[in-house]
């Protein structure tokens, strides 16, 4: 038996593909044979044929900034109802922060992670702490991170403040090709904030964030790559690679803009609740839990810079920072409720009804954002529309009209501001392992 996706709209921007034709895949999940074209493969009886009638055939999306909470908080997600959440949303991959309780600062944590992977539908990729805890302090054991296969260190949620910690940070993941991903926030800015400093926190009575606190580590982050570079105070071979966790500020947008022009190997990534909302939304909530995250919600004006960032090609990915909450710790008031929101399920609805039905970009950019990227910048392997290649499809409709309900929510939490908002696109099914999920159900 073999599984026969039938004119489909293949769409592969790694390969410059964007054209109708049909693909037949082995039951041991093997691509067979590539038909160009809008002549059907013959099917042969027991082969299961999925009739897509130009529907979009992609590489399954990757997320690379997620929180899946085991181990230690359970109940807010688990590996099993994460990964059934990133199926439901088009994601074959997704890469695991490591600020678990404990902490995945040794290959300890990443093995329990590996193990428990290895029968769910998803890939899951850890990324391993910058430092033991995430205290800023030390660093971890990056050479055995990547004898386990980490590709990538982050203190994700607490920036290293102290410049020589992360001087050598840079040192030292250059050496074994570590990608570093830092969340970027001065600390003595921002303690005790809620939201973004302006108008709205003023209104609101809230402590407020000062925007300038991103850019204000990225720019020392930034001055510390150049700095090392120039004085090839490590070997020229091995150069860091320094990615921005979920920009939200024209400012850094700029610094990243400046720094890839510089030549520094930079990229960034963005959040779809970072390109749809803006602190305004959080102001008019009637329940603010929802509306808060670090980075906060900014203004307009920023957001504006973010959409100008996708569609001049800046921003390198879109990823959803998905972190699930119970609802006691968003039902609560603003100064004491947790940050972060789930977003795997409505990251690509979200992508194409703001993003490509609104003309920022095309669907064919958008699969690069939500695929072939995070994939490159993580340096996993990429997704090959070949004979004796895995299959790893994300099946869209792009103008399936839909809702985020809380009963299609597959993620154990609920914490999100897009319940019930209207959106126009949505993955089907995906195809991975040698399965068929549909709705992220097989």
């Amino acid at each position: 038996m073999s599984f026969i996706f039938q004119q489909a709209r293949l769409l592969n921007p790694l390969e410059n593909l964007d054209t109708i034709g049909s693909i037949q895949v082995s039951n041991e999940g093997k691509i067979e044979r590539l038909l160009l074209g809008s002549d059907p493969i013959p099917a042969a009886p027991g082969d299961r044929v999925i009739a897509l009638q130009g529907k979009i055939l992609a590489p399954g999306l990757f997320d690379m900034h997620c929180h899946f909470r085991e181990p230690g908080q359970e109940y807010k997600e688990t590996l099993e109802s994460g990964a059934n959440a990133a199926a439901a949303g088009g994601f074959t991959g997704v890469a695991l922060m490591p600020n678990t309780k404990p902490v995945i600062d040794s290959p300890l944590g990443v093995a329990y992670i590996r193990h428990h992977a290895a029968s769910l539908p998803v890939d899951l990729e850890v990324i391993g702490a910058m430092t033991v805890g995430s205290r800023g302090e030390h660093l971890a054991p990056y050479g055995k991170f990547r004898s386990y296969g980490v590709t990538a260190v982050s203190d994700d949620g607490s920036a290293i403040q102290n410049s020589q910690t992360m001087r050598l940070g840079f040192e030292y993941a250059s050496n074994f090709d570590l990608l570093i991903i830092q969340h970027c926030e001065d600390n003595a800015l921002t303690a005790g904030a809620v939201m973004n400093e302006g108008l709205f926190s003023a209104k609101l009575g809230l402590k407020g964030i000062p925007e300038v606190s991103e850019a204000i580590t990225l720019a020392r982050d930034l001055l510390l790559m150049e700095y090392l570079e120039e004085h090839k105070l490590h070997d020229p071979l091995k150069r860091a690679r320094y990615h921005v966790a979920h920009i939200s500020t024209r400012a850094a947008l700029d610094l990243v803009r400046k720094a890839k022009r510089d030549g520094l190997q930079v990229t960034c990534e963005v959040t779809p609740h970072h390109f749809t909302l803006s602190d305004e939304d959080l102001f008019l909530a009637e329940k603010k839990g929802n509306y808060l995250m670090k980075p906060p919600l900014s203004s307009r004006e920023n957001r504006d810079a973010l959409l100008e960032a996708l569609a001049d090609g800046t921003i390198d990915a879109i990823a959803t920072d998905h972190a699930p909450h119970a609802p006691h710790e968003k039902e609560c008031p603003p100064d004491q409720a947790s940050f972060g929101i789930i977003g795997l399920e409505s990251s690509l609805g979200l992508t194409i009804t703001e993003l490509v039905n609104k003309g920022v970009i095309t669907i064919y950019r958008a699969i690069e954002l939500l695929s072939v990227n995070p994939r490159r910048i993580m340096q996993l392997k990429p997704i090959l529309f070949q004979p004796e290649e895995e299959a790893n499809f994300a099946i869209i409709d792009p103008e399936l009209e839909w809702s985020l309900t809380l009963d299609s929510l597959r993620s154990r939490s609920s914490n999100t501001p897009f319940l019930n908002r209207r959106l126009k696109g949505k993955a089907t099914a995906i195809f991975h392992k040698g399965k068929l999920l549909e709705g992220g159900k097989p």
